[in-house]
């Protein structure tokens, strides 16, 4: 029988997580800002580099405890594949909504702004849609690509590696995350979103996510076996992670 860690550790882990995340994407993109006031290309690529490493590094770190999905959209995957339970997947959520809002407030406090400043800055479109359709769909195809394969100790540099270019060749920046999406209003900042555009985002990377289960299922038919291992095995509680333990 597989051991798990208990549920309040992973609910930690998660929140923990996505609130380190949301405060390398907020943070990093008011340090490009005023780093680079001049050079919109430059603060996207200060912004994505920050983003992708500290990923990683959050990945490595909170993995082992839950799992390190610190994204709605993967845990609702997840739950479909069977990895986490409904009470599981309501927990995650709900630390994964509440961290990422800690962690923009947290940066906002970094840099001397307002902890709560709503953001203005307006990203709509059917183009911008589509990015956030194709992001989170190639970032879950990522994720239990890597899994299924038994590869699950390159997880973290995969994941960091996919949302670090997909800042780039998605036309929305790759956003990809629900909780990541609602904390990015809480900043009037160059990572920001807009109240208003926030809703349509959502709906459009979970419209993604949903795609991505269906192709998964038809290519992974046996995915389900792994589906506890998202997104680095982490059901451990009573050993300690070596390399031979991923």
């Amino acid at each position: 029988m597989t051991l798990q860690q208990p549920l309040g550790r992973r609910i930690l882990a998660e929140f923990l997580g996505t609130g380190f995340l949301v405060a390398a994407v907020v943070g990093s993109g008011i340090a490009a800002a005023r780093l680079s006031p001049h050079d919109t290309g430059l603060q996207l690529f200060e912004n994505a580099a920050a983003t992708a490493a500290a990923l990683i590094a959050v990945i490595l770190a909170v993995g082992p405890v839950s799992g390190a999905h610190l994204n709605p959209v993967v845990t609702l995957a997840d739950r479909f594949f069977g990895g986490v339970s409904t009470r599981e997947a309501g927990g995650y959520i709900g630390a994964q909504l509440t961290g990422g809002a800690s962690g923009a407030v947290v940066a906002n406090l970094m840099f001397s702004l307002p902890a709560f400043e709503l953001s203005t800055k307006v990203r709509s479109g059917s183009g911008l849609w589509l990015g956030e359709v194709v992001a989170t769909f190639g970032l879950l195809l990522v994720i239990f690509g890597v899994v299924r394969s038994g590869r699950g100790s390159v997880a973290p540099f995969a994941v960091g590696a996919y949302i670090g270019g997909a800042y780039f060749f998605t036309s929305s920046t790759s956003f990809a995350n629900p909780a990541v999406t609602a904390a990015r209003m809480l900043s009037d900042t160059f990572a920001g979103i807009a109240p208003s555009s926030a809703p349509a985002f959502v709906g459009f990377e979970l419209l993604g996510g949903g795609l991505a289960v269906g192709v998964i299922r038809f290519l992974y038919p046996s995915v389900a076996e792994v589906a506890r291992d998202l997104i680095v095995p982490h059901d451990r509680p009573d050993r300690p992670v070596t390399r031979d333990a991923w």
